[in-house]
């Protein structure tokens, strides 16, 4: 199916952030576009406001000053609903209420030909609830962007339930001539984004509410070890405490209180204090003249150890890791025990340094023990968190510490927290993606998509879980489900199939 023709009209409603970011990114594609609001001077203010911003794309050189006044000139607000009728595209951008939503689009049948294509950017709505109230459901679809619609490139092609392909397809190929990288997606709660980031927040919020970290550490070890651009709590302050949890509870009760999408207590005590993020000066983090930002733990400078000894290979990235000793020009005892299954690095003081693999430090099989933390890679990666056993003596702990620092990197020592912090948060990104696909909400490689280009991930979800493997992730999530029974780290059907059949090649 082909596109909608640039000449033809197409008209967003709803003038806010999101509907001004729309209707200019369609208005540069070349369409004449038609601004309408409910409130009256609205759709005349957000078009002087974009209007505006298209002067500063001019001043900056990424628009040609012709094209701004050809733009310009396309653009035009409207006062009633039936001056919208001859568009061939309508995009709905307002409050995010069910029975306002099928209000406007039932309204709009009465004007609109029966060719022209409706389309909500709702987040957290059911598209198919929606279209339920129209008397051509087939013809309606969701386009969700992303903010700021101009910059981001993303969007979610929703197909209801009773989206027509044909419709889904010509919103598809008009939202790629718009210069933008549409993912198809299934109407399930969250869509792809929201749904499978969930965990990102979820992890990071749940080792802090158990006190094994402070919300600047955790922020530090996802960003300079995970490769995260930003740590879960400057995010959540950043988008505002208030809407991320709204996101979070809608996804838990559309999907009937699933615990892997149980909401954070915190987060709820935060929304509920005020403390809502930057825009209220204060949410995890304070903001504001003088404000200083809480800095993460890191450890003092320790000697690195005479010697360490490497036993078996190190699982997964971390297998570099003898590499960059040997690089680091540290000693490296004879490998004594070649035959075990997980390797580990020997300590001078006798405890054993390994990846974690999502259980306790503390632990009778392990005896004394420190973990480190996943990184997305270990030679780049500019910090590493560690955490030790209860058996564990000081002096391992300074020994391991040494160790690391020796490799050049910052050194963060937290709790025992089962799977610590990099490691749990993907191996549930995986779980969820696996189960995404499984469920036909997306094809795997329009879900690596949406996690990159839609929330800026270091590697899509799927990509990253086929690198690990899925034995690693299933079985870090097996031993999670042991320390917290109930179903949150229950690894997905998919996943554990997956995992079976790596196991059949071994």
């Amino acid at each position: 199916m082909t596109a909608i023709e640039p000449d033809h009209a197409v008209a967003v409603v709803g003038t806010g952030t999101m509907g001004q970011g729309i209707a200019q990114v369609a208005l540069v594609a070349g369409h004449p576009v038609r601004l309408y609001d409910a409130v009256p001077g609205r759709a005349a203010e957000a078009a002087r406001s974009i209007t505006a911003r298209l002067d500063r794309l001019v001043e900056k050189g990424r628009l040609a000053a012709a094209d701004r006044d050809a733009a310009r000139a396309r653009l035009s607000p409207a006062t009633r609903v039936d001056e919208l009728a001859d568009s061939s595209l309508v995009i709905e951008a307002i409050v995010e209420q069910l029975e306002a939503k099928q209000k406007l689009f039932t309204d709009l049948e009465s004007v609109i030909p029966d060719d022209c294509l409706l389309a909500t950017n709702t987040s957290s709505l059911s598209v198919t609830a929606i279209a339920g109230a129209l008397r051509l459901p087939g013809r309606f679809v969701g386009l969700h962007f992303f903010n700021p619609a101009p910059l981001l490139p993303l969007v979610e092609v929703v197909r209801g339930f009773a989206t027509d392909e044909a419709a889904a397809d010509r919103a598809y190929a008009t939202v790629a001539a718009w210069g933008k990288r549409p993912v198809r997606c299934a109407d399930t709660p969250g869509f792809i984004v929201n749904r499978l980031a969930r965990p990102f927040y979820a992890e990071a919020f749940r080792v802090h509410e158990e006190g094994f970290a402070d919300p600047a550490t955790i922020d530090a070890v996802l960003r300079e070890s995970g490769g995260f651009a930003m740590g879960p709590f400057e995010l959540t302050d950043l988008i505002g405490q208030d809407v991320n949890e709204a996101v979070t509870r809608s996804v838990y009760e559309a999907f009937f209180h699933d615990p892997k999408f149980t909401p954070s207590l915190a987060q709820r005590r935060l929304v509920q204090a005020g403390s809502l993020g930057r825009k209220s000066g204060h949410g995890w983090f304070p903001y504001g003249e003088g404000a200083e930002k809480p800095e993460p733990r890191t450890a003092e400078p320790c000697p690195a150890p005479a010697v360490v000894g490497f036993h078996a290979q190190l699982p997964g990235p971390a297998a570099v890791l003898r590499e960059m000793v040997e690089e680091a020009g540290l000693k490296i005892a004879r490998d004594r025990t070649p035959s075990v299954s997980e390797g580990f690095i020997a300590l001078p003081g006798g405890a054993k340094l390994t990846l974690t693999s999502g259980e306790s430090a503390t632990t009778e099989v392990l005896g004394p023990c420190i973990l480190f933390d996943l990184a997305l890679d270990y030679r780049t990666c500019t910090r590493i968190a560690l955490a030790p056993s209860e058996l564990a003596s000081p002096e391992d702990v300074r020994a391991a510490i040494g160790l690391f620092q020796a490799l050049g990197k910052k050194v963060s020592v937290i709790g025992d927290a089962p799977g610590m912090i990099v490691a749990r948060t993907v191996a549930m990104l995986v779980d969820l993606a696996h189960d995404a696909v499984g469920r036909g909400v997306a094809s795997p490689e329009d879900v690596d998509i949406a996690m990159r280009q839609g929330v800026n991930y270091p590697r899509g979800p799927l990509e990253w879980g086929d690198e690990l493997g899925a034995i690693w992730a299933d079985r870090l999530l097996r031993r999670l489900h042991d320390d917290y029974p109930g179903g949150r780290y229950a690894a997905c059907q998919p996943l554990r199939r997956r995992a079976a059949v790596e196991e059949s090649l071994l």
